[in-house]
C-alpha cells in the first residue's frame, strides 16, 4: 500500500504511554488514504518516540471497511525504495502488479512480500467482489548492506501453529511450529495470533528481539495492561514471554526483530539514508514515470492497470533528518 498522504509528515506526534510494567502503549493516528470516500488506515507505527521495531517501520491497520461506502482500496502506481512491503489480509482481496512483471492476488491467510531494493512500482486494487477489507499493510526497512538490491516479489502460505488454545500463523520468520521462508535481510518475526474469549498465554520471545502487539479485535491485556483496539503494545528486548489474556474474542499481530541499529530517512513512499537520497528518488519517479522520460529507469512500469501512476507530493522545505 502507499502512503497516499498529500503532506507526508516527517515526524509525527509523540502519543506513547509508558506503563509500570514497563511497556509503551503507542496510539494509532487515523490517515485518509485518498479523496472524500477514501479509506482511513490507524497508523500506529512510525511515531516520534519509537520509529522501528527491528526492522520494521510502518504499520497500518484498516477496516473492516465497507467498500459500498468508501470504494475500496484503488491505489495507482507508485513506487518504493529501501523497503520491502508486507501484504496480510483478514478479509477482502486485493489485486496486485508491479514492475517486475508480479501479478497477484492478496488473499486473507496469505502472505504477499514485496521487495522493493533499489527501486521498484506497483499498484494495489480490491477486487470486484471484495465487500469488506480489513487488514494490515507493514513496511520492513532494509539494513544498509542490502538496500539496494534488484526488486522482487513473494507469495507463501503460512503453515499453522499454536500456543495453548490460540491459532498461529507466522508470516515472516518463525513462532510456535508455524512460518514461511519469506527472504528477510535482518531476524524478524510477524504472526497473526487468534485468541478465544477468556484465554490466557505465554507467547514465547527471542530476547535479542524487540517486539510489538498490535490489537486488531478482543479486550485484551498484555501482561496485564489493558491495550485497546488499534493500539500496539512495544515490549524492549530482554524478555524471553509475554504473557497475553483475551476476556474477549481476540485477534492480534505480533511483530518482531533485532533493533536494526542504523538510522534510516523516510518519507512518502521512500527510505533511504539521506536527505539526498529522498530528493534524488523523488526526482527519478518525477521524471522517468510522471514525465514519462525514461519508463524503464529505476522504478520500470506497472503493466495492466488502467489509469495514470501516482505523482509525488512536494519535498518540505526543511531537510529530512534521519531516525531510528
Amino acid at each position: 500500500m502507499s502512503n497516499l498522504e498529500r503532506d507526508p509528515a516527517e515526524l509525527v506526534a509523540d502519543s506513547a504511554v509508558l506503563t509500570d510494567a514497563g511497556i509503551d502503549i503507542l496510539e494509532p493516528r487515523d490517515v485518509p488514504l485518498g479523496g472524500p470516500r477514501a479509506m482511513t488506515v490507524r497508523r500506529t507505527l512510525p511515531q516520534r518516540r519509537r520509529s522501528l521495531i527491528g526492522g520494521w517501520c510502518f504499520i497500518d491497520h484498516y477496516g473492516p471497511d465497507d467498500v459500498s461506502a468508501t470504494g475500496g482500496m484503488r491505489v495507482p502506481p507508485h513506487p518504493h525504495t529501501g523497503l520491502q512491503t508486507v501484504s496480510w489480509l483478514f478479509e477482502g482481496e486485493i489485486d496486485h502488479r508491479d514492475s517486475v512483471g508480479s501479478h497477484a492476488l492478496v488473499r486473507p491467510g496469505e502472505l504477499n512480500l514485496m521487495t522493493a531494493g533499489r527501486g521498484i512500482s506497483h499498484s494495489e486494487v480490491s477486487t470486484p467482489r471484495t465487500s469488506r477489507l480489513h487488514g494490515v499493510q507493514l513496511w520492513v526497512a532494509l539494513p544498509a548492506v542490502s538496500r539496494d538490491v534488484a526488486p522482487f516479489f513473494e507469495h507463501h502460505t503460512p503453515v499453522a501453529g499454536s500456543i495453548g488454545p490460540a491459532a498461529v500463523r507466522t508470516f515472516v520468520g518463525s513462532l510456535a511450529g508455524s512460518g514461511t521462508d519469506a527472504t528477510v535481510f535482518s531476524p524478524l518475526v510477524g504472526a497473526e495470533i487468534l485468541m478465544p474469549g477468556g484465554s490466557t498465554i505465554d507467547v514465547p520471545l527471542d530476547p535479542s528481539f524487540e517486539h510489538g502487539v498490535l490489537v486488531d479485535a478482543g479486550e485484551v491485556t498484555v501482561e496485564g495492561v489493558a491495550v485497546p483496539r488499534s493500539h500496539l503494545a512495544y515490549l524492549h528486548p530482554g524478555r524471553a514471554a509475554v504473557t497475553v489474556s483475551a476476556a474477549t474474542p481476540a485477534r492480534l499481530i505480533l511483530v518482531g526483530g533485532e533493533p536494526l541499529g542504523e538510522e534510516i530517512v523516510m518519507w512518502w513512499n521512500f527510505i533511504g539514508r539521506s536527505h539526498e537520497d529522498i530528493v534524488r528518488y523523488r526526482a527519478d519517479w518525477q521524471d522517468e514515470v510522471i514525465a514519462g522520460a525514461e519508463p524503464d529507469g529505476r522504478f520500470g512500469t506497472v503493466e495492466g492497470y488502467d489509469g495514470m501512476p501516482l505523482p509525488a507530493p512536494e519535498l518540505p522545505t526543511v531537510r529530512l533528518r534521519p531516525r531510528g
